[in-house]
């Protein structure tokens, strides 16, 4: 029997893009879009979709890629189906707009998933590099009730069960879960596999499903948001430096320490 694997992926502003590029609309407290530098599928979550196709690779699985937002640029999003994913789900709504509410979006996602009739095993990336909080896949194991792993550097399953190599400060430990289980993973499992010219060219033919909010079983409180944004801003640096130089690397050394003592650094 095929083994079903939910992956979460997130459409997010390239973090490569020059800093000169990263603008904010004040008014609107969003980041405005870059011109000519398109969207990509956050990094960790290409971890994650590897992560799926390693599995499928060793037995029978079916892959489902799921993601919340707007403004979807499908040539990004289609880049699993690419590599070999089976379906892509785009849940797309102005409400989920608002990323920054992790419950918010942890509810969608998870109502995503039951309305698909669940997965065996669903892997994310360890965080999104847009806002960078971590919460939103525990938030969906914590609402489907079921165990998760995180910061994976391997996943297996076997026997009805998922084996994860999960990273520790000094190496890792391996942890065992019950099926369904939910496992996000890092960059530490190894870099994603390049779509290949079959696999785009099969990708172009694939139609998403797209779905809106009102298309999900959720009741008011479940579907309201619980976070506002007050403010968002690119951080000012005032400080100054100051370079102090010497005759020598001791005379330079004597004159930073006469200078931290000036300061009452030291």
């Amino acid at each position: 029997m095929a083994i079903k694997i939910g992956v979460l992926a997130k459409q997010v502003i390239d973090p490569e893009m020059p800093m000169a590029a990263f603008k904010i609309d004040d008014g609107s407290k969003k980041v405005v879009p870059p011109p000519n530098i398109p969207p990509v599928v956050n990094g960790f979550d290409e971890n994650a979709v590897e992560a799926a196709l390693m599995i499928k690779d060793a037995q029978e699985a079916t892959v489902t890629v799921i993601s919340t937002g707007t403004e979807f640029a499908l040539d990004v999003m289609k880049k699993p189906l690419s590599m070999g994913a089976d379906e892509l789900v785009l849940l797309e709504d102005s409400i989920l707009e608002n990323t920054i509410d992790s419950f918010l979006t942890a509810q969608y996602l998870a109502a995503a998933i039951r309305k698909l009739g669940g997965f065996d095993l669903i892997i994310c990336g360890r965080q999104a590099s847009d806002w960078d909080n971590a919460q939103v896949p525990l938030g969906v194991a914590e609402i489907l009730g079921m165990a998760s792993v995180s910061l994976g550097k391997k996943v297996d399953v076997t026997d009805g069960k998922v084996r994860v190599e999960r990273i520790i400060p000094d190496g890792y430990e391996v942890v065992e879960a019950p099926l369904p289980s939910l496992v996000t993973v890092s960059n530490e499992l190894g870099q994603p596999r390049y779509p290949t010219l079959r696999g785009i060219m099969a990708a172009t033919r694939k139609k998403p499903t797209i779905w809106s909010a009102s298309d999900l079983d959720l009741d008011s409180s479940q579907s309201s948001a619980k976070v506002s944004l007050r403010d968002l801003f690119v951080p000012v640096s005032d400080q100054d430096c100051e370079i102090i130089e010497g005759d020598d690397p001791g005379d330079s050394g004597r004159l930073l320490a006469l200078k931290l003592r000036e300061d009452k650094v030291i």
